[in-house]
């Protein structure tokens, strides 16, 4: 990298074409950002030897219950929910870098950016699991707490990181 940094100012002037490319630009830093959490949770999974979630299954069986989705007989729905699950999530981080960069965060000096991407993403995940009553963060033990907070931290990390990648791609050379 060069001038000030990896991160620090680079999201500090706005893009061209305004908020459709903001939105655009956001939806594929929060996609970048997904892989990012995903990798983190999956190396915590075989650093502790612990099992995944059941939590996007459990999300996704809950969600379509309150939608009055049917997924079929129980062999199959079973199936949908474990497909269901991670697509809920992929959409929670696309939509989240999405607004995110819309309202404006890309203003911010990049690890203010990062910190408050990865906290936005966790509040909208974690929001809609608590709403749907899967998890209750008022129960979580601290070992729960960061094996949540920090593959957040990681998606804001990616995502602003993605999201200066595209502004310096459109720069005039």
């Amino acid at each position: 990298m060069t001038g000030r940094g990896a991160m620090v100012g680079l999201l500090d002037r706005p893009a061209p074409g305004g908020p459709v490319t903001d939105a655009v630009d956001g939806a594929i830093a929060g996609a970048v950002g997904s892989v990012a959490l995903n990798v983190v949770t999956f190396l915590d999974m075989t650093l502790r030897g612990r099992p995944a979630s059941d939590t996007p299954e459990e999300s996704a069986g809950r969600l379509t219950q309150v939608l009055h989705i049917g997924l079929g007989p129980e062999d199959r729905a079973a199936n949908r929910r474990s497909g269901l699950g991670p697509l809920l999530g992929y959409a929670t981080g696309v939509l989240s870098g999405a607004a995110l960069t819309v309202v404006g965060l890309r203003r911010l000096p990049g690890p203010v950016a990062a910190g408050l991407f990865g906290a936005g993403a966790m509040l909208a995940s974690d929001g809609t699991l608590t709403a749907l009553g899967v998890t209750d963060p008022r129960r979580w033990s601290r070992t729960d707490w960061l094996a949540d907070i920090v593959p957040h931290l990681a998606y804001g990390l990616v995502a602003v990181a993605t999201l200066g990648q595209l502004r310096r791609s459109r720069r005039p050379r």
